[in-house]
């Protein structure tokens, strides 16, 4: 898809149909940055075809893996480099935010690093502070300016013992920065308070399946190295947070929609009890399979967005179709200080919603209004089109690349489950 494009939704029709959910955005780029750690080649299936892995094949090939998507644009194949270049691209790297997970891979095979400061969406402050702490619990130099870091380890990541607790819980990224040093590191090494989100369970799985021996307890996570990581084939799951946002557009508008590719217990317990408090049925429908429609009015909810809780990335699109529903709902942040980018958008298409640091309120009942909208992070860009799709009339939402970096295909899919959606792609 175009980067730079308006998405225009004409909405007010219930979304009704199959809708085949992608392979998981976050869990493909961590296990692309575990592959580096391979001493034989890695293919990846299932892996979405989105901006955020486009970028992520240039990175790779910067450094100098063989690195490439299929022609079919749905499996990925890394093969171990000759001549390593231990750098993350000064512009690309600033482009996503897992550069210091990659980072951390190069490092663990150079001994030596550089990488840009990491990108990605900035709906708040976001800093990589525990990421620079696991590298320095293992014995690494670390270096840092203006445009970015220098991490020197000549011998190798030493066994270490670090905490990836953050204020806001658990850090996803640190957890796997921590493990990725660890399955090098010539000894056992413990991860305190680590984060069991789905993405870092299949990068645990990755590695302990290929020569890297994992043991938890109540401590953490203890992890011997290897010298040696066999490669082979690994499939990415499906998306959890494209499977939420396709749910709340289907049922805001008051439909139904049968999901391929993920099952119940890929969205997580967390996030399963958050929808179907909202009145949001959901059942199995085989293996890799979710029904989800709803049982007439909606609810109003209090949620708690964390560590297996409601995932931050579902918050946004869940207020878009709490919007709807027949109560006030609260939203509390519980990852990151706020999260709060789709208040205004939202607004603007008459919702009544509101935030104070970081707890979002919206009241229920809203009759929307088409309008026009522009965000410029993934989720606040899923929620405002859910709002067009409530709201009657056509809206324009300038939302094309967050869009893209995210979702291989939400707007074709909702054209396939009914929706009125047309690209248009715009002068860059």
């Amino acid at each position: 898809m175009p980067a730079e494009a308006v998405v225009k939704v004409t909405g007010g029709r219930p979304l009704r149909g199959r809708y085949r959910v992608q392979g998981s955005k976050n869990a493909t780029l961590h296990l692309l940055a575990a592959a580096l750690l391979a001493d034989t080649p890695v293919t990846v299936r299932r892996a979405p075809d989105i901006v955020d892995l486009f970028v992520y094949e240039r990175l790779l090939q910067h450094a100098g893996w063989r690195a490439e998507m299929d022609r079919n644009r749905s499996t990925f194949t890394l093969g171990p480099a000759r001549h390593v270049r231990p750098e993350v691209h000064p512009v690309l790297g600033g482009l996503v935010r897992t550069t210091p997970v990659l980072a951390a891979a190069l490092l663990t095979r150079t001994g030596h690093v550089t990488w840009p400061r990491a990108g990605g969406d900035s709906f708040c402050l976001r800093p990589t502070d525990r990421h620079e702490a696991v590298m320095r619990a293992a014995g690494v130099v670390l270096e840092s300016d203006a445009s970015g870091f220098t991490a020197t380890c000549p011998t190798g990541p030493q066994p270490f013992r670090v905490d990836v607790a953050t204020p806001f819980g658990a850090s996803r990224g640190a957890t796997v920065t921590a493990l990725l040093l660890a399955a090098r590191a010539r000894g056992t090494s413990l991860i305190i308070n680590p984060s069991n989100e789905p993405e870092v369970r299949e990068t645990l799985s990755f590695l302990s399946e290929r020569g890297v021996l994992v043991d938890q307890d109540t401590e953490g996570l203890h992890v011997t190295g290897s010298d040696w990581i066999s490669g082979g084939e690994v499939e990415a799951p499906g998306d959890r947070d494209e499977a939420a946002t396709v749910i709340c557009a289907a049922a805001a508008t008051g439909g139904e929609v049968h999901l391929e590719g993920i099952g119940l217990t890929g969205l997580t317990e967390g996030l399963t009890h958050v929808l179907k408090q909202t009145g949001i049925s959901l059942s199995a429908a085989g293996a890799h399979c979710i029904d989800a429609r709803t049982d007439g009015a909606l609810n109003g909810i209090e949620a708690v967005t964390g560590e297996g809780l409601l995932p931050s990335n579902a918050g946004p699109p869940l207020a878009a179709l709490l919007t709807q529903a027949s109560g006030d709902s609260v939203i509390r942040e519980g990852v990151y200080p706020s999260r709060d980018s789709h208040v205004s958008p939202l607004s603007d298409f008459g919702a009544r919603i509101s935030s104070v640091g970081p707890v979002v309120g919206v009241r229920g009942g809203a009759q929307l209004r088409a309008t026009d909208a522009v965000v410029g992070d993934i989720r606040g860009a899923a929620a405002v089109v859910i709002a067009a799709l409530v709201a009657p009339g056509t809206s324009r939402l300038h939302v094309g690349h967050p869009l893209w970096r995210g979702y291989q295909h939400l707007t074709s899919g909702l054209r396939a489950l009914g929706a009125d959606v047309v690209v248009e792609e715009q002068e860059p």
